[in-house]
């Protein structure tokens, strides 16, 4: 079989989480399998036993006829190819570059494409050049399989992309929670801080999308609403699927959310009890009797107004509060709640209650959130609790 005359493009949907319409497609390199099947063309491009010459060209071939297909279209939104690290390593000469080329020759708006860089190889400073040269034709830049090398970040940076797209693997591996959850929702505060949109590759289910949608990813591609097709489809194809599945994520969630408001209720009027008590003497015995336990209240201890911790990290477990003194003497002026709750003080919004980002306690290695809240004109409260639902 002609390997060349059997590649060719399909082109895979990117749905917008908002509107619900396709705002683009990732054009794919694909091939007839001996029983006549599409199929991937990905195990010949990763093929050890051909030329990186021979790959080049017919990647160029399939990306070529994906520009040329995308021109004679009607769908005026965006087009992803995709371009190897490894190869870009290769080009000589910076002011000739094929896809631009290709671009120009059938006359497409520049800003409708994007180079997806693939792989986590390749040299990184070349890396960065190129991506300033296309950024200077109009075309945008994507980092692809985000999340699946250590390389990946060293990348981001350099190259400060318009897209971040996240691996596969990790993108589904997170959506099943765990620390590849965590890690999925720094990319996004990572994304939101650079002003880089991100797209979830792989969504399958309806719990791949909702997470997403949790993790604030603008865009979704995966089989949950096509595999890569021969032909593009109307913008609004599937606008009221993605209706749908925001409707469900809406009602997953308020549920979710009053469960928050009920726990954080609870939590409120522990605290408030607890602090009655510390204003009066340090006798904890007789809040025994009360669900701190169940409520999530994890441990409390007090720091002076220089954040040096002047008693001992009570704990409460089994109904009982346990003393433990290794951290008395510690100063915690540095972390965001201590100095926080300091500055609302300074600007007469006293007598708050500062929350810190959620944290992975070290002893417990339980997922925990830290409140702060002034107790008297000397001391202030810290408590930690669960956050499993925070």
């Amino acid at each position: 079989m002609n390997i060349e005359k059997n590649l060719f493009p399909y082109f895979q949907p990117i749905i917008g989480a908002a509107s619900g319409s396709i705002i683009g497609y990732e054009a794919l390199a694909r091939q007839c399998d001996s029983n006549g099947l599409i199929i991937s063309a990905g195990e010949i491009f990763t093929s050890p036993d051909i030329s990186t010459d021979q790959l080049i060209s017919w990647d160029r071939k399939v990306r070529r006829l994906a520009l040329q297909h995308f021109s004679q279209s009607k769908y005026n939104g965006y087009l992803s190819l995709n371009i190897s690290a490894s190869w870009v390593d290769l080009i000589v000469d910076f002011n000739y570059l094929p896809t631009v080329l290709m671009i120009d020759e059938f006359n497409i708006d520049r800003s409708r494409i994007i180079v997806e860089i693939t792989e986590s190889k390749g040299d990184l400073d070349k890396l960065v050049e190129i991506a300033a040269v296309y950024r200077r034709h109009g075309l945008k830049i994507a980092i692809d399989d985000f999340g699946a090398g250590f390389s990946q970040l060293e990348r981001v940076i350099a190259i400060q992309p318009d897209i971040i797209k996240l691996d596969m693997q990790l993108f589904q591996n997170a959506a099943r929670g765990g620390i590849a959850s965590d890690i999925v929702h720094l990319i996004s505060r990572l994304a939101k801080r650079t002003g880089c949109r991100i797209v979830c590759e792989g969504v399958e289910t309806i719990n791949d999308f909702h997470f997403g949608l949790s993790c604030g990813a603008q865009y979704m591609q995966g089989l949950l609403f096509s595999p890569a097709i021969a032909e593009f489809k109307p913008p609004l194809h599937y606008k009221n699927q993605i209706g749908i599945l925001r409707k469900t994520f809406l009602a997953k969630t308020l549920v979710k959310e009053k469960q928050k408001i009920q726990f954080i209720a609870n939590i409120k009027d522990l605290i408030e009890l607890l602090k009655k008590t510390l204003e009066t003497d340090f006798n904890l015995n007789k809040l025994a009797a009360h669900p701190f336990e169940k409520s999530g209240v994890l441990r409390f201890y007090l720091c002076n107004n220089q954040g040096e911790q002047i008693s001992s990290n009570f704990n409460f477990s089994d109904k009982k509060w346990f003393e433990d003194t290794s951290q008395l003497g510690f100063n915690w002026a540095w972390r965001p709640y201590f100095y926080q709750l300091l500055a609302l003080e300074s600007v007469n919004d006293s007598y708050r209650l500062v929350t810190s980002e959620r944290y992975r306690d070290f002893n417990t290695d339980m997922l925990c959130k830290t409140l702060s809240l002034r107790l008297d004109e000397e001391r202030i409260l810290l408590i930690d609790i669960a956050a499993e639902w925070l």
